[in-house]
């Protein structure tokens, strides 16, 4: 499989080590000092794209791969509010999008683990529900995309939350997101129910990258041959996330 890396930071480099490992080529790799090379030419050598980018690039490269009729793997996060306009979009390009607000194989297990706990948690009044997220100090966006998704979820699933917040409330309508910035923390989530009693937690702490560029090239293999649009729970059949 040929791969375009659109993004080419750490993440990119991790994503790259994976795919070779794996029997993949990567025969395009953009950054911020060669972006005027991708362009429809470039991706017609392209397989499969994965875009890490930031979220005022991301709907740029993924419509290019779009016109290019290229499937494209996104992982940048902090742009969902463009995204029933660019699922849309791949619809009526009859393209090929698979979105993640996490890559990792482990978060995405994760994210199971918190819907079902929400459900059990969903009429104990007496517990309340926090979010926490830990990154690197590079990293954009708070909170995480990863924390907005395990939000969420909780949301869905709870009808005593109406909304996510960033930082600490007061309101018991709101679910509380705390975001801190530690190097070099690669990722840490916490979703804790605290009641007078007790408290019940659950916890995903990465290690490393390895995790999410492992996802991200599993994620490509996915999508070769396939339109519309996908996440992480078809790639590991565990329910879209």
């Amino acid at each position: 499989m040929k791969i375009a890396l659109i993004g080419y930071g750490k993440m990119g480099n991790a994503i790259e080590g994976i795919a070779v490992e794996r029997g993949h080529e990567i025969v395009l790799k953009i950054n911020s000092e060669n972006i005027h090379e991708l362009n429809k030419e470039a991706l017609q050598i392209v397989d499969v794209a994965i875009e890490f980018t930031n979220p005022h690039s991301a709907i740029q490269n993924i419509t290019q791969c779009f016109d290019a009729g290229i499937p494209v793997v996104c992982g940048t996060t902090g742009w969902l509010e463009h995204w029933e306009q660019i699922k849309s979009d791949c619809e009526n390009k009859n393209a090929t999008l698979l979105y993640a607000s996490n890559f990792s194989i482990g978060v995405n297990l994760f994210f199971e683990l918190n819907k079902r706990l929400a459900q059990l948690m969903s009429n104990r009044k007496e517990y309340d529900c926090t979010v926490e997220e830990i990154h690197h100090t590079a990293k954009k966006d708070a909170p995480s995309g990863t924390a907005i998704t395990i939000a969420e979820n909780i949301i869905a699933s709870n009808p005593n939350k109406k909304n996510w917040v960033l930082g600490e409330t007061d309101n018991t309508d709101s679910l509380s997101i705390t975001s801190k910035r530690i190097d070099p923390a690669p990722g840490t989530h916490i979703v804790s129910y605290n009641g007078a009693i007790d408290s019940i937690e659950i916890k995903h702490t990465a290690h490393n990258r390895i995790g999410f560029a492992t996802g991200a090239v599993l994620a490509a293999e996915f999508v070769l041959g396939k339109k519309g649009v996908y996440g992480m729970g078809d790639v590991l059949e565990v329910g879209k996330v």
